[in-house]
């Protein structure tokens, strides 16, 4: 680059001296320019007819000559001409000589650089010269983010953060609307994938106010992210469209927790819900575990003027506080309601076993079966089977099953032959458990199989577990959560060789663990998810530090409750980091200190409130 500068200087030189010599140069337009020019308007006439006429590099020159023997090079007017024509010329070394020569150059000096050096395939330096315009203090024009957005499209997608924050100075600047930067932008976009730059603009469009414009980059979204559903759901709350943003809302694929956040608030500032809405959003809440979104919508049902006795809402209400582990908030709206439907009572039943409270779900079933008012129907029975199951109440447990078929004529369905299965084994009556699926009247299904599997490793009976295992890789040879508790099962009986052939077997059908453990915790609203041998989480490095000291410490001599965390830590010592609960309770350690309510769940076994 230097040695080209230098030669254009020499030759420039050569060209100057030919000038003094001589009173007058050919120019390419034929007419003469004089050694002095007294009008500036008869100047610029002249120049820029004459750069219009330049076809080669020389002309380019002489002209160029001449402008320098007037001492007019350093205007912006004359500047901008020269840089155009070279850019035409695909000269954009000269452009940049004439460009540095400029004392003070204007936007539209630097407009014409940032456009030759575009067309020249350089935008990099496009880049970096718009830069350092904006460090002079040089407002850009229409014209410059043009150009700029044009040379962000050439480097795409390595200069996507940068043209977010272009974009988001033309619409600061009031160039959003012109129909030559939406050009540009849209080109730009259509070659962009990257679902987060799609966020930031729609974003940036939100924010300023141009509704039509965000919706449109997110109806042409390659591929749209939740993210992006929730960007264009909260800025539609923002704005007042409670309609629009429903729509969108209705449309959603797959909705989390930000997005029912989302609505609830659209809803508490803009508009009046539906009870249909609201029930809705409350069961939404029961399925993510959200207990503080739940409460918030609960309050928002009171103050919106809903009956809260509404059997709808009411029968939501019940089933989230039971499903998000507060039972004394799910019984206290059950007894409230005037009147219970069959969801209302199944709600509140499913809890309580669900969370160990197989006394208070049996006297709940019983108070069903004397009102008469509503008959008990199968997940009602699936419900009270199970709580007799994890209470070990088995001639209660057979009681209620044969009541169901004799008494109610529901016949059993796989659930409930699963729950005998799964009630008889952990009483460590395998055979019995055996029997009642060889009883079965429906073809029994892995769930089946699975009870039985579980209760035979935790009774160690090696043969009847190998048997139960065979049925569940024949029902589900992919599903490896079988393999891992035959794996469970060998181990325990030292059976090694039986251990390494299941491995093997899983190696070659492909099988993989496709859903790790995890636990999540809700702290003030916020829901923090943690994945086996993730390190994801932003507490990671706290949470471990705390975990390895605590090991430590259980480690101690004259502690003798380390047994419990010994034997993963030593199967894993390189990520401390395995048991759920105990990172539950760490993390609440870190971000709670103790004083705010903490609720956990798990995808191994269901959690209380803690």
């Amino acid at each position: 680059m230097r040695k080209r500068i230098k030669k254009i200087l020499y030759e420039l030189k050569q060209f100057i001296d030919l000038f003094d010599s001589s009173p007058s140069l050919p120019t390419p337009s034929g007419f003469q320019l004089t050694e002095t020019i007294s009008s500036s308007q008869t100047l610029q006439r002249l120049i820029v007819s004459s750069l219009r006429e330049c076809s080669c590099i020389r002309d380019l020159k002489l002209v160029h000559a001449a402008v320098i023997k007037n001492d007019a090079h350093r205007d912006s007017f004359f500047a901008n001409q020269f840089v155009t024509a070279c850019s035409r010329l695909g000269w954009i070394d000269y452009a940049l000589l004439v460009f540095a020569q400029v004392a003070d150059p204007n936007a539209f000096v630097y407009n014409a650089v940032i456009r030759g050096l575009h067309l020249c395939s350089a935008p990099a330096e496009a880049l970096e010269l718009y830069a350092a315009m904006l460090r002079e203090g040089r407002r850009p024009t229409s014209y410059t983010f043009t150009f700029v957005i044009k040379a962000c499209e050439q480097v795409s997608p390595a200069a996507a953060g940068f043209a977010a924050a272009v974009h988001a100075q033309a619409l600061k600047l009031g160039f959003g609307s012109n129909v030559f930067v939406q050009t540009a932008l849209i080109d730009l976009y259509s070659k962009l994938e990257d679902a987060v730059f799609w966020t930031v603009m729609i974003s940036a469009h939100a924010h300023m106010g141009d509704m039509a414009s965000a919706r449109q980059l997110f109806e042409d979204m390659p591929e749209r992210s939740t993210v992006a559903w929730n960007t264009m759901i909260a800025s539609y709350a923002r704005s007042g469209d409670v309609e629009s943003a429903t729509l969108l809302f209705d449309r959603m694929p797959k909705k989390d927790l930000v997005s029912w956040t989302t609505m609830i608030s659209c809803y508490a500032q803009n508009g009046h819900p539906d009870g249909v809405t609201m029930a809705t959003v409350i069961s939404a809440c029961a399925h993510l575990g959200a207990l503080d979104l739940g409460r918030e919508a609960h309050l928002c049902v009171l103050r919106r003027g809903f009956r809260l006795l509404d059997v709808y809402i009411g029968s939501s209400l019940v089933d989230m506080y039971a499903k998000c582990g507060s039972l004394e908030s799910s019984l206290m709206v059950f007894f409230k309601l005037r009147r219970w439907n069959l969801f209302c009572w199944n709600s509140a039943i499913e809890g309580l076993a669900a969370h160990g409270r197989a006394a208070a779900a049996l006297c709940l079933f019983r108070l069903l079966e004397e009102g008469r008012d509503t008959a008990p129907n199968g997940v009602t029975f699936v419900s009270v089977l199970s709580a007799c199951a994890h209470a070990g109440l088995v001639e209660e447990g057979r009681r209620l099953f044969s009541s169901m078929t004799e008494g109610y004529s529901i016949p059993p369905a796989p659930e409930h032959y699963g729950c005998m299965v799964d009630l008889l084994g952990r009483a460590g009556r395998l055979d019995e458990a055996l029997g009642v699926i060889q009883s079965m009247r429906v073809e029994p299904n892995a769930a089946v199989w699975g009870a039985l599997l579980g209760a035979c490793k935790t009774h160690a009976n090696t043969e009847m577990g190998c048997a139960a295992a065979s049925q569940l890789m024949a029902l589900e040879p992919g599903g490896s959560g079988h393999y891992a508790l035959s794996v469970n099962l060998y181990a325990q009986a030292n059976e090694w060789a039986q251990v390494a052939a299941i491995r093997g077997l899983m190696k070659g059908r492909g099988v993989q663990k496709s859903s790790p453990g995890s636990s999540w915790i809700e702290i003030a609203g916020a829901v923090n998810e943690f994945t086996a041998s993730a390190e994801s989480h932003p507490f990671f490095d706290a949470i471990r530090l705390l975990l390895t000291r605590l090991d430590a410490h259980l480690k101690q001599p004259g502690c003798t409750s380390h047994a419990d965390l010994d034997p993963p830590m030593n199967r894993n010592k390189s990520n401390p980091w395995i048991f759920f609960d105990q990172v539950c309770i760490i993390i609440w350690t870190i971000a709670a200190g103790g004083g705010v309510d903490v609720a956990t769940d798990s995808n191994q076994t269901v959690r209380s409130a803690c």
